[in-house]
């Protein structure tokens, strides 16, 4: 089983290009499902059939796992299948007829921009720890880039002249994201005082480190988030992906083109982007009711 994994996996990175990350999750998803048939003593993948599967997706909901976790877990078994059919390892795809469970439909969250200004204000730029965490949020604002984005990026990538970034996405697709001044302004304040602190003499062309001199992991993102929420005193959670959703909201509330936050976002369909258009509907049906004369008659 674990040579057919393996081989699984090789086929995701050099034919998919599907980053580390999809990679980890799908590994992860498949050795849930392994573990489950197992238990029901199917020894070999070809006797797990669709009433099988049926059966994990049963379990899974029994188990209490959000509908969206199952969707993920069942598109990872459903991209296996399908390379254990291409490779003829197989002789029948049994999840081919197969659905997954339909999602709840949920507006993505994000933060107003006083929300943001506290949250930036939170952090202490008296500290090199501060200043790399203040150009951390500013960047990840102002360009809509991805945790995995951020933390890959290096010194090459940045372009302060046009203050823009080159940006390694998903499938290793490259775009070009734009960052405001104050974003600029806080990146090049890290870079000249902060992370050359962080340094210590060391060298890296990674841009965001840690304390060691080595780049910067995305948990130790969500932790700078977490401490940094704790500080502005929010009691929702922060966390890396409500940048982006915030990004493309407050881009669309000022008029912003779909195709070009399409664009900045790197999405591949338009339909991907299109959410953020009812975020800001949303978003303008609230504020009328709160603040309309006559909204409550």
């Amino acid at each position: 089983m674990q040579e057919v994994v393996d081989g699984f996996v090789n086929y995701m990175e050099a034919e998919k290009n599907a980053s580390k990350y999809t990679i980890r999750n799908y590994t992860h998803d498949l050795r849930d499902f392994f573990r489950f048939l197992s238990s029901k003593h199917i020894v070999s993948l070809e006797h797990a059939d669709k009433n099988i599967i049926r059966g994990y997706m049963a379990y899974l909901l029994k188990k209490g796992i959000v509908k969206g976790s199952i969707a993920r877990k069942m598109s990872a078994i459903r991209t296996f299948y399908k390379y254990l059919k291409r490779e003829e390892l197989i002789s029948n795809d049994p999840v081919a007829s197969l659905v997954s469970p339909k999602l709840d439909k949920r507006l993505p969250s994000f933060l107003t921009i006083t929300e943001m200004e506290k949250l930036l204000d939170s952090f202490n730029l008296n500290t090199p720890q501060g200043q790399r965490n203040r150009a951390i949020v500013e960047v990840l604002y102002a360009s809509g880039m991805r945790v995995s984005e951020i933390v890959s990026l290096n010194l090459d990538q940045i372009n302060f002249e046009t203050r823009e970034v080159r940006v390694m996405g998903k499938g290793s697709k490259e775009r070009i994201t734009i960052m405001g001044q104050p974003a600029a302004a806080a990146l090049m304040n890290y870079m000249n005082n902060g992370r050359m602190k962080l340094l210590n003499g060391k060298i890296s062309g990674a841009v965001f480190i840690n304390r060691y001199g080595g780049r910067i992991p995305p948990r130790r993102v969500q932790k700078i988030l977490d401490a940094g929420a704790k500080a502005a005193g929010f009691k929702k959670r922060i966390y890396p992906h409500l940048f982006r959703h915030t990004f493309a909201t407050h881009l669309l509330d000022r008029d912003a083109d779909l195709r070009v936050v399409q664009e900045l976002l790197g999405h591949s369909s338009l339909s991907t982007t299109q959410i953020y258009t009812h975020v800001s509907k949303s978003q303008a049906k609230k504020v009328y009711l709160s603040a309309h004369p006559l909204a409550k008659e």
